[in-house]
């Protein structure tokens, strides 16, 4: 047996007669929690059948043309109460599996402990469809590790877990009695009525307490409090009443989630950037890799794409070129962007070539995301910048023209409209032959929706990453001047100009001109921000909830 390979796989529809159901946990909230055997169930389904609340979690590990039947509302009373009661699941699910089809049953958290899955299961049992469970990170205990409360130490403390809507008299009376750990699931306005049920049953008042709301995703947040005080502490912080009562919560009672201990385990609520909203305006190609380092620091990337790549007007000159870089005229190829190889790559598609055509030339790279795209398509290059990632660090490192070492003297450069003097006049110097192509345009890209461009001019970012000037003036351009309260971020002195030219305060600088070198700029800032306003004894809170002319620091 191949041990790489699940054990659970289904038997093919064919053998059957019916389809296949995969009864799948996504988890409460993050999509990084589905597991491996879930991301491979998603990939093979013919019809996804998800709770709205998860359907965007396990939505972009499906297929393309996936079928998605809605599941709706029975009724508004349901809505009201916090308990929507969804449309026929079962039959969605006996339907398209009747059909032949592979069907995954997405729920949040774990089919077993979450949900009601067991009543789908069982209809499929009964008329003989095969399934299989794929277990998910429950929701009473995924929330608790998240808001840095474990449920049970080296002494084995009991732990017991209750949902607070479907609880009667008995069940109080017995985890009341208990001096373990409680997990209650309940909703945020029913959370001083579960406390009560507990102080009843036997629980003393000033048993600690924490509530979380959002378990798991950058929404997240966490009361502490004790069984007698969780009431006035909602009161006091204004927590209650509100519109957003219905919604569920997982409160933990016990020594576990004791304050004291929670401010040491609190790893993610006490990420630099938890919460706070980051714009960042870059092509999306662009944008992936820097929107993953934002998330790793408990930010919400906002894509907002500034700037759109379009073929030359002209393409003979780049098509000459490549077909040069085939036939031999050339010693090296310089590449300044992302872009740039995307451009040349599209063309040796075009005609059929691959990186093999690249045998026999050098090929620089002017930083590190250029170099991981060049090696994402197969090319490993000779030459990037040791020191700064720009055209000048590339010419730092350029080897003069030899004409004892090297056959020929012509340098490729595929670039942008836009001109690379400073790069040309460069290789000039030394020695080299320059055959500057546009191998692409560069224009501003078209406006974001209308919510987000009023969430730039109001203030509903907490920060903007600016990559260079053209980012300045496109998003400026296309979207407005970010409000006074957002953080302004820059990656370099030339670009911290262009934004101050056109009215920005600028509070953050990259040490290096480097988008993962501002990220962890901007993440330094928030720490900073973060720790003075806990040694004030102030609450923690995000930039756009501060209010508006505001000092900031400016930080390097």
């Amino acid at each position: 047996m191949n041990p790489t390979r699940p054990t659970t796989s289904p038997v093919s529809p064919a053998f059957t007669g019916h389809g296949h159901v995969t009864f799948l946990g996504a988890g409460p909230g993050d999509p990084g929690l589905l597991t491996l055997r879930a991301v491979e169930a998603l990939s093979g389904a013919d019809v996804l059948i998800a709770e709205p609340e998860v359907l965007d979690v396990v939505r972009c590990h499906a297929r393309a043309g996936v079928s998605t039947p809605e599941l709706t509302v029975v009724d508004e009373a349901s809505t009201t109460a916090g308990v929507p009661v969804l449309r026929d699941a079962a039959n969605l699910v006996m339907e398209a599996a009747r059909g032949g089809r592979r069907v995954v049953r997405a729920v949040t958290g774990d089919p077993g402990l979450d949900g009601n899955a067991s009543a789908e299961m069982l209809a499929c049992a009964a008329e003989g469809i095969p399934f299989e469970v794929v277990p998910g990170v429950a929701t009473a205990v995924g929330v608790p590790a998240y808001a840095g409360v474990p449920l049970r130490d080296a002494h084995g403390t009991d732990v017991r877990f209750v949902d607070a809507r479907t609880a009667d008299e008995r069940c109080w009376t017995e985890v009341g009695a208990s001096d373990g750990t409680v997990v209650v699931s309940t909703t945020l306005d029913s959370v001083a009525a579960a406390a009560g049920e507990l102080v009843a049953a036997g629980r003393k008042p000033d048993t600690p307490l924490t509530v979380t709301i959002a378990g798991t995703t950058t929404r997240q947040r966490t009361w502490n409090a004790t069984l007698g005080t969780i009431a006035q502490v909602f009161k006091q912080g204004k927590v209650l009443p509100s519109p957003e009562g219905h919604r569920p919560v997982i409160a933990v009672v016990g020594e576990r989630s004791a304050p004291a201990q929670r401010d040491q385990l609190s790893w993610f609520e006490s990420k630099p950037l938890f919460g706070w909203r980051v714009l960042v305006p870059r092509t999306k190609e662009q944008a992936a890799s820097l929107s993953d380092q934002l998330r790793s620091y408990g930010a919400v990337p906002h894509e907002v794409p500034t700037i759109a790549v379009e073929p030359p007007r002209t393409p003979q000159q780049m098509e000459r070129a490549v077909k040069g870089l085939v036939t031999g005229r050339y010693e090296w190829i310089a590449f300044t962007s992302v872009n740039a190889v995307k451009a040349v790559r599209e063309k040796f598609e075009e005609y059929g070539l691959d990186a093999r055509a690249f045998a026999g030339i050098k090929v620089a790279a002017v930083g590190e995301q250029t170099a991981a795209a060049l090696v994402d398509f197969g090319v490993k290059p000779d030459l990037v910048p040791s020191g700064e990632q720009s055209a000048a660090g590339l010419l730092e490192d350029w080897p003069p023209y030899d004409p004892v070492f090297d056959p020929i003297d012509r340098v490729f450069l595929p670039r942008a409209d836009i001109a690379t003097e400073t790069l040309v006049a460069g290789l000039i110097e030394l020695g080299w032959e320059v055959d500057d192509v546009t191998a692409y345009r560069t224009v501003r890209a078209s406006p974001p929706p209308a919510d987000t461009r009023e969430a730039i001019k109001g203030g509903g970012f907490d920060a903007v990453l600016f990559t260079s000037s053209s980012t300045v003036r496109n998003l400026v351009g296309i979207a407005g001047k970010p409000h006074n309260v957002t953080v302004i971020a820059c990656i370099g002195p030339a670009t911290a100009k262009t934004a101050e030219e056109h009215g920005l305060r600028v509070d953050v600088l990259s040490p290096e001109p480097s988008v993962h070198k501002l990220a962890e700029a901007l993440a330094d800032f928030g720490l900073r921000r973060r720790e003075s306003a806990l040694e004030a004894g102030d609450p923690v809170t995000r930039p756009s909830e501060r209010r508006p002319g505001a000092r900031r620091r400016r930080t390097t």
